[in-house]
């Protein structure tokens, strides 16, 4: 069978590939909290009352992280180091989606247009992680080793895509309505050949590690260069609508805590 749930449950069943699968998974919701924590320190004066709602976000990718090495801590596993190919955030950022990090290591304000490139990629990025970990939640919600982690993650990710499309329909109200779709498209059209690209190199290495045939390494791989294909023609579209989300003001509260993983 090649059904979602059958091949996450192989990766789950393996510790080396349960491993790999983590530390992707840590390293990059730990960047995150990096990048976040940093654009809340150098908003610009104009919209300090968004620094509280970034600082959360960063609080949240930050635990999520923990999360993800907690549970790798579980099994008596470790981190492994991330290989280049399969890092989606420094690949969206050589594509110039973002906000780059040379920018944030600066201790320069931001512009109302870097927080504006921030809130896009954000939108982008966080439909992606949303779907993703509503697919988990939908086979693993009750497992007993990834359920509360998944339940947890899942609700925090809905946080932030609903807090992404509440800013941009803010800023476009604001008069920015142009500028925001175009840095919609730019990064939409860019995240998909990127999560494209990074699903190819995690699929390949997790066949080697599971000793996949060929055969269905392959058909696996065409799947994702279909959905590609769907993506590119049509998909991009759901990453750049925005509507005003159900849950209102969903960053801003004070970040919540993990105790159970950390």
């Amino acid at each position: 069978m090649l059904s979602a749930r059958s091949l996450f449950q192989e990766i789950i069943d393996d510790d080396e590939a349960y491993r790999l699968f983590c530390s992707i998974a840590a390293a990059g919701e730990s960047q995150g909290g990096w990048e976040n924590a940093r654009i809340a320190a150098l908003v610009p004066p104009g919209e300090r009352a968004l620094a509280p709602k970034i600082a959360r976000h960063g609080a949240d990718e930050d635990k999520h992280g923990r999360i993800f090495t907690a549970l790798l801590r579980k099994r008596g596993l470790t981190p492994v180091p991330v290989p280049p190919e399969t890092d989606y955030t420094m690949l969206l950022e050589r594509l110039g989606i973002g906000l780059a990090h040379d920018r944030l290591r600066r201790d320069e304000p931001l512009t109302e247009h870097d927080i504006i490139v921030y809130l896009a990629h954000s939108r982008v990025t966080e439909q992606r992680a949303a779907e993703q970990m509503r697919l988990l939640l939908r086979h693993f919600a009750g497992h007993p080793e990834l359920g509360r982690a998944v339940r947890r993650i899942s609700d925090d990710e809905d946080n932030h895509l609903a807090y992404t499309h509440e800013e941009l329909l803010r800023l476009a109200a604001a008069g920015h309505g142009r500028l925001i779709q175009r840095t919609l498209r730019a990064c939409a059209l860019a995240e998909i050949r990127v999560h494209r690209d990074v699903s190819l190199a995690v699929t390949a290495r997790m066949g080697r590690i599971l000793g996949w045939p060929k055969a269905r390494s392959a058909l696996l791989a065409a799947g994702i260069h279909a959905v590609y294909a769907g993506e590119r023609l049509v998909g991009w579209r759901r990453m750049v609508s925005l509507s005003m989300p159900a849950r209102r003001n969903a960053l801003g509260g004070p970040a919540t805590t993990a105790p159970e993983f950390v």
